[in-house]
């Protein structure tokens, strides 16, 4: 496939996702914030994910304006919880506006606010299912290393690359985000208990599988 017809794909691949009311007002809030929202393509992923899954237990680090969040809780299954971390409570605030006119229960949603760094440490072993990464892109390889341990056997990973994610085959590209993206999807792939695939949308995406072990 040649690079236009890729990009043509790409582009039919983002219009084609209709956003609802409350993503689009969320979206509008997360502009006004100044702060990176994933494309519509990446949030269907996302609720894909979810949804085949069967998700009941999901982590997201980066709340944002609760887009990615809104996606995610498409997808879950009605008794599922999603505990979203950031450490700015003005975007979890606003994010908290967005699950409400979208008419998600308070108690579907567990909102912290501290460094991702801090408080994914203290989540349960094994105990999630869908684990979104798209906090600050120089910590993904120790958010990574964390989301293994957390996620069940059948839970997936997905990371958020953003704009390093393009740069990962750049060998000229030598700055921190796009060494961090490399070692990201380094230890993903260096990890036998993990299934990986590198997604080209929005700006690149890796995500993984946990594996079953056969009992010994």
């Amino acid at each position: 496939m040649s690079n236009s017809a890729a990009s043509s794909l790409v582009t039919y691949a983002e219009n084609a996702i209709v956003e609802d009311e409350a993503m689009s007002s969320a979206r509008e809030r997360a502009a006004d914030l100044g702060v990176d929202a994933v494309s519509p393509s990446v949030g269907a992923l996302l609720s894909v994910f979810a949804a085949a899954g069967g998700a009941k237990s999901v982590v997201e680090v980066g709340t944002g304006a609760g887009i990615s969040g809104l996606w995610l809780l498409s997808g879950m299954r009605p008794d599922s919880v999603l505990t979203t971390i950031d450490s700015e409570q003005e975007f979890q605030a606003a994010a908290k506006i967005g699950f409400q006119q979208a008419g998600v229960a308070a108690n579907r949603t567990r909102l912290i606010n501290g460094h991702a760094l801090d408080v994914l440490p203290r989540l349960a072993d094994a105990a999630y299912d869908l684990i979104f990464l798209d906090g600050e892109p120089v910590d993904h390889p120790r958010y990574v290393i964390d989301a293994v341990r957390l996620l069940r056997p059948g839970g997936v990973v997905v990371v958020n690359l953003g704009d390093a994610g393009y740069r990962i085959p750049d060998p000229e590209a030598h700055d921190d985000e796009a060494f961090a993206a490399r070692e990201a999807t380094r230890i993903i792939a260096a990890d036998e208990n993990l299934l990986p695939v590198i997604l080209p949308l929005g700006g690149g995406l890796v995500a993984a599988a946990k594996a079953f072990v056969p009992e010994a």
